[in-house]
């Protein structure tokens, strides 16, 4: 049976007046006028059999002057052509096939066809619009349903995406802060939780995740000081960034001042020096293919005080002269890289960097980390832990992007160099990304290094199975490469006129009206535009099973309590020990 089985009984009204992508429809009842709503999603019946116009109500108009004649006054359309009536103005957004059975139906995002003048228009809504949005999406079965809520202007329709899409076609979550942007998040990863082979990383740079725990989550935090004092490792949940795993750029980035005239000279010299550590570990016979083949990329563990003592030597070099000895050719100018390795190799803030556990300085440890990230749900011994979640709360800020693009290139080069057949899907969840994509980065510093890494992902992550999911509460300071990269928008309330313009640009341009709504968005309303929503949809995010920790302070709740909850001799402990176990 057909989804549109409308009895014109049932209809909004008649089409007056046509243009290109618009239609004018008339409305002669008024109690029915006053039922409708903008955004709200009509049908059209077209000229060809089972094809119908799917259009968005963009203005509803009721003007009649004194002599009872309209004095509507739209640009593209002569209000002397139209009669006394109540209009609907709507914008047409693709063609539906409707061959009377879901298995066959199709929704385009072209049209085929205009209506003709009186031709029906109905209102979409309550199972009609719950079935059309499941046809959509192509979520005909259940288990391949992602439900992120209910329609803002029908609560009785259910709202679905199509999983497959949205992460392999990369999405965005924006809103301002409060606006429900943690909450949508914790929705997705609720409904990822149920696939037996879930398989996603969250970066939580606040710890806001904590709270979400079940089978489906593997909680993992970045080393913090207290960890290394007690010595935890990989099994405890905490996760060491040996320094090994940088790559030339990243070394670069973190060890050499670009501002020093011997910059040249320190960037070649460190490389060399983390070759020759490099090519002694793997001295080793059973390493003797590597050796052939590894460069300063390659992820091999080096005695990082054999570097220094080499960098050392070099630059207190002397030569033979013509009667005594001279400096050498580098003598005196590796000072300050030496000065900037010795300085951050003792940081305890840079303690899961540096202060490494023995385990982290053998050969295998790439591997294990690599399992924890990468390996589903399924592929793990305890079957557990498919969404992982990674807490860099303790990172400190300034060394934030080089560690979260570290991950994220072990994870992207790991699905690049598996065999196609063997590849593993996995998402990239970037909370707070314009910590770490930021649209404005120095050509040397960190940011940059970080920036390159994610927009490598960005364009070239479908090919490997790699989804982007990029979350911020300013988009106008995300990198615009990796945003354009981004065919789903999930938008949030924003209220910042530069925050607006940028997903304004992400939306079609026939639906550039629609971002209108982005200021007066409520708490938990979101705008769903994209590949896995081929309609633009508004739509009231559902409560997610498990909460993230990003409630909003009840100031004056608070402010009327009895007594304070403040326990500030705990904080300033854990501000000096920089740690919050």
């Amino acid at each position: 049976m057909s989804i549109f089985d409308f009895n014109d009984d049932e209809a909004l009204g008649n089409v007056v007046a046509v243009d290109t992508a618009t239609v004018v429809v008339r409305v002669d009842s008024l109690d029915l006028l006053r039922s409708i709503q903008v955004n709200r999603l009509t049908v059209l019946r077209s000229g060809k059999a089972g094809h119908y116009l799917i259009g968005l109500i963009t203005r509803i108009t009721r003007k009649i002057d004194e002599d009872g004649k309209s004095t509507d006054t739209e640009s593209d359309t002569n209000s002397a052509l139209l009669p006394e009536n109540n209009l609907l103005r709507i914008t047409l957004i693709g063609t539906f096939k409707d061959r009377d059975g879901e298995r066959f139906n199709v929704f385009l995002r072209t049209l085929e066809t205009v209506p003709d003048i009186d031709s029906i228009c109905f209102a979409l809504n309550g199972s009609r619009l719950t079935k059309f949005m499941q046809v959509i999406s192509n979520v005909a079965r259940e288990d391949q349903r992602l439900s992120l809520g209910q329609f803002t202007l029908d609560n009785d329709a259910e709202a679905f995406l199509n999983g497959n899409k949205l992460f392999q076609r990369h999405a965005v979550i924006v809103g301002s802060t409060g606006s429900g942007k943690s909450w949508t998040t914790a929705r997705l990863l609720d409904q990822m939780a149920k696939l037996s082979q879930a398989n996603a990383v969250l970066f939580d740079i606040h710890g806001e995740y904590k709270p979400l725990k079940d089978d489906a989550f593997r909680h993992i935090r970045i080393a913090g000081p207290k960890d290394i004092e007690k010595g935890s490792v990989l099994e405890d949940g905490v996760l060491y960034l040996p320094y090994w795993l940088l790559g030339y750029e990243a070394i670069v980035s973190l060890f050499v001042d670009r501002s020093d005239q011997n910059a040249p000279n320190q960037s070649m010299i460190i490389t060399q020096s983390i070759l020759e550590a490099k090519r002694a570990t793997l001295s080793n016979p059973d390493h003797a293919a590597i050796l052939e083949n590894f460069t300063i990329d390659s992820p091999v563990p080096f005695d990082l005080n054999a570097v220094l003592t080499q960098l050392r030597t070099i630059n207190t070099q002397m030569e033979p002269g013509s009667r005594t000895e001279k400096q050498g050719a580098y003598h005196g100018k590796l000072t300050r890289l030496i000065g900037r390795l010795e300085a951050k190799s003792t940081d305890r803030r840079l303690g899961f960097l540096f202060q490494l556990p023995k385990e982290c300085m053998e050969m295998d440890w790439l591997e294990k980390i690599v399992h924890q990230l990468i390996a589903g749900r399924g592929a793990q011994s305890d079957k557990k832990g498919g969404i992982k979640i990674i807490d860099f709360s303790e990172v400190p800020s300034d060394i934030l992007p080089l560690m979260v693009s570290l991950l994220a290139r072990v994870i992207f080069t790991t699905n690049q160099w598996t065999e196609v057949e063997k590849r593993h899907p996995i998402a990239l969840m970037c909370d707070e990304a314009h910590l770490y994509i930021p649209e404005r980065a120095g050509a040397d510093s960190s940011d940059a290094v970080s920036v390159k890494i994610f927009e490598r992902i960005a364009k070239e992550g479908r090919k490997y199975g790699i989804g982007l999911v990029v979350i911020s509460q300013r988009p106008a300071d995300v990198n615009r490469t990796v945003l354009s990269q981004c065919s789903n928008v999930i938008a949030m309330r924003l209220t910042n006129g530069d925050d607006q313009a940028v997903i304004k640009r992400l939306l079609p341009d026939s639906l550039g009206s629609f971002g209108d709504l982005l200021p007066v968005l409520d708490t938990g309303e979101a705008l769903v535009v994209g590949d896995a929503s081929l309609l633009p949809t508004r739509i009231r995010v559902a409560k997610p099973a498990q909460e993230p920790n990003s409630q909003t302070v009840q100031f004056w709740d608070r402010w009327s309590d009895k007594e304070s909850m403040a326990d500030t001799g705990k904080a300033v402990s854990a501000w000096i020990q920089q740690s919050y176990q």
